[in-house]
């Protein structure tokens, strides 16, 4: 199975990580990740529960992911799924 590489700047290659889903469960919807993500990949979405509601993060626009997982680094509570890319 091949997966789409890159290089970093000192030229050592680098397979990209895709955010594949996001745990609702675990998510505090606390928005590290959505400050952090500068390619409009997460956005918050609301969840009515009997008189509380609940904020947690979705993916909204996958296809800006550019693989840095940037998100998930920041995520306290681990809620990232990332795969990379096949050829």
């Amino acid at each position: 199975m091949a997966y789409i590489t890159g290089l970093t700047k000192s030229k050592k290659e680098w397979t990209p990580q895709f955010i594949t889903s996001i745990d609702e469960e675990a998510c505090i919807g606390c928005g590290r990740c959505f400050k952090v993500c500068a390619h409009d990949v997460l956005n918050f979405e609301e969840l009515d529960e009997d008189d509380s509601a609940k904020m947690f993060m979705k993916v909204e626009n996958p296809g800006n992911c550019i693989g840095c997982q940037a998100c998930g680094r920041t995520c306290s509570k681990k809620c990232f799924t990332f795969a990379p890319v096949e050829a």
